[in-house]
């Protein structure tokens, strides 16, 4: 159904049935979690569910399944800080697949071009959250790609205004500490991108601090050990952050 129709009452996303929920939290990236986490995850899922719009677009089929995957990779970041980290836009929409915005961008001359550029999945700015259904499928593999955590990572970042790789700190971290780790390492990365190095880490991170963020947010998750050896100092900040260690135990 088309994001119209939902938006004229012509229908509604469909319920998540409790297979829904067996399956996406049969997922690797929720192994290392005890029962009473896996509770807590579902309950703020739910919450999540109860407080965003899910919409589809383009023909994509956004049933419970896909619903409850999209919920409890979200809710992951923030399994103990909680939705309100996300701030208070309302709508989730989603693609079959990679999706195709036009935009308009200014070349260094001054010259504006429009682009078309395929994404997989995009945070705006007070705005919604827009994922490909096929990425979402992709994620919560351990493989270090999760477009679901790498979009809501982006909203986390615009807590604190404009996505610059800074996230709004809890009481007890320091900028400067935060800081610290982040640039010399945001640094490294892009000089060993740049001298066309093979990287444990997805090259993408290079491209701005917001984006060494979000994938590094996604490595934090799905192979926190690979995120710990090439920068310690950063996952060590990112532990403190989000009130989690997935290298506990």
């Amino acid at each position: 159904m088309s994001v119209l129709g939902w938006l004229f009452g012509k229908g509604a996303p469909p319920g998540v049935a409790e297979a829904d929920w067996h399956t996406a939290l049969a997922l690797p990236l929720f192994a290392r979690l005890d029962e009473a986490e896996r509770s807590s995850l579902r309950a703020l899922a739910e919450r999540l569910i109860q407080e965003k719009t899910f919409s589809a677009a383009a023909g994509a089929e956004l049933g419970g399944a896909a619903i409850a995957a999209i919920a409890v990779q979200a809710a992951l970041p923030v399994l103990n800080l909680g939705l309100e980290g996300y701030g208070s836009w309302r709508e989730i929409i989603v693609y079959p697949a990679e999706f195709v915005p036009e935009r308009e961008e200014m070349d260094e001359a001054g010259v504006v071009h429009h682009v078309r550029h395929p994404m997989s999945g995009e945070a705006w700015e007070g705005g919604p959250v827009v994922l490909s259904l096929q990425d979402v499928a992709w994620s919560g593999l351990c493989d270090g790609y999760n477009v679901v955590i790498h979009e809501f990572a982006h909203k986390l970042d615009m807590a604190n205004g404009t996505a610059n790789g800074l996230p709004r700190l809890h009481s007890g971290m320091r900028t400067e500490e935060w800081a610290g780790a982040f640039v010399p390492a945001y640094e490294d990365f892009c000089r060993r991108v740049d001298a066309g190095e093979e990287t444990a880490i997805d090259p993408y991170a290079a491209e701005n601090p917001a984006e060494f963020f979000a994938v590094l947010t996604e490595y934090f998750f799905e192979l926190p050990e690979v995120l710990h050896a090439a920068y310690p100092a950063v996952f060590n900040q990112m532990r403190q952050f989000f009130r989690q260690d997935p290298l506990a135990g």
